[in-house]
């Protein structure tokens, strides 16, 4: 009995001295993107992730990849087919939001009452309206870029996403800047200074093309902006740990920024075209209204995901994975857009993956040293508990 509560009060000691580490806080550089089990056992060492934490991660990857490659796909089948709403694509980026009300209301349920108190809803109300309209301005310049460009050009340039964001996460959100991601941010901007320069515009008109170009950089600087800014009010205004928050900020922004494209899309005058432009679609009403709904669908199983990573990992690391479905969206829009894959978008690819494997390594590497710190940490606390008396 005297050994059993021994070996217990060893095991208290030794999770006692990892929560009780700064240096692995989410702010600690070394530790940005790497989240320790909130129960280390003797079975389950404090350096090795829960099983249950890498299966929310991977089903939350598939999520972004899966979301993000379809939407942006049924995007420009939409203006290929004869839409030209701009602000009807808008709209169905953050329409979706009322999806989330079913998730919404079982995650409340289910979920006990957390002990902290939750923020005043003044600046929950200041947090979600202040993302919500930039959401809506970022979704704007994205339908004018998938209008303007072809799929595979526009997706190569929404590469510079994650130099930006490496970028906004230094200053936000006390992310570590070492050479490697140095490295990244400045591959990715050369492969999309190389797509702007040097792209044959595939049919674009010249000044669409560059328009196009101009307004889909700036709607992956904002887009980037977006994911610090969330990573930031969970941290300093939410200040809660579960996935109800998540779901409520998604569908709260969302409602927002569907709001936005609302007001500008009978604001414009383009809600009157819109029966014409379903008559004239040209492979039928039924198609015109599946393809914006499963767009609507896709972008927010995408954004879910993304706001999961961002909540479980890091708005660094959720934008990796929007990058990974790069090669994807060229790939499949050879193959069913015809879009022309020459050298110079082959060479931009390349250097964009490049940019992206950088990254990566760089987070393998704060991975380990988050774990050695770990491993060190423990041991002393648990040296220290056997030599007691």
């Amino acid at each position: 009995m005297l050994k059993m509560d021994h070996l217990k009060e060893i095991q208290l000691n030794v999770t006692g001295a990892v929560s009780a580490q700064g240096s692995l806080s989410p702010k600690d550089p070394t530790a940005s993107n790497y989240r320790l089990p909130s129960n280390p056992t003797p079975t389950n060492p404090i350096f090795q992730q829960s099983w249950k934490w890498w299966l929310m991660v991977a089903v939350e990857v598939v999520w972004v990849l899966a979301g993000q490659t379809v939407a942006t796909l049924l995007g420009r089948l939409y203006f290929n087919e004869g839409g030209n709403s701009k602000w009807t694509a808008t709209l169905v980026q953050s329409a979706g939001a009322p999806l989330l009300l079913v998730p919404l209301c079982l995650s409340r349920y289910f979920t006990k009452a957390s002990p902290l108190a939750r923020p005043p809803l003044h600046k929950l109300a200041i947090v979600y309206i202040s993302i919500g309209l930039l959401i809506g301005g970022d979704n704007l310049m994205y339908s004018y870029g998938l209008l303007y460009l072809p799929v595979s050009t526009y997706s190569l340039i929404c590469a510079t996403q994650l130099a930006f964001n490496a970028i906004f996460s230094y200053f936000l959100n006390s992310q570590k800047f070492t050479i490697l991601i140095f490295n990244s941010v400045v591959l990715l901007t050369f492969s999309a200074a190389l797509l702007g320069v040097g792209s044959d515009s595939s049919g674009s008109p010249g000044e669409k093309y560059a328009v196009g170009f101009v307004v889909t950089l700036g709607a992956s600087g904002t887009f980037s902006l977006i994911l610090s800014l969330m990573q930031l009010s969970f941290e300093k205004v939410i200040k809660m740990e579960t996935y109800l928050v998540v779901l409520e900020m998604q569908m709260c922004t969302n409602v927002v920024a569907a709001v936005v494209s609302v007001v500008g899309l009978f604001g414009s005058g383009e809600w009157r075209t819109l029966g014409q432009e379903m008559d004239n679609y040209q492979k039928g009403k039924v198609s015109y209204l599946m393809t914006l709904i499963w767009t609507a669908i896709g972008w927010q199983v995408s954004s879910v995901g993304m706001l999961g990573l961002i909540f479980a990992v890091s708005s660094l690391f959720s934008n990796v994975v929007s990058t990974v479905a790069l090669p994807l969206v060229p790939i499949f829009a050879v193959i069913f857009f015809h879009d022309k894959m020459d050298g110079v978008k082959v060479v931009a690819m390349l250097i964009a993956v490049w940019g992206f494997l950088s990254y990566i390594y760089q987070h393998y590497l704060d991975d380990l040293r988050a774990k050695k710190l770990a491993k060190k940490s423990s041991g002393r606390a648990t040296n220290g508990s056997v030599t007691s008396p």
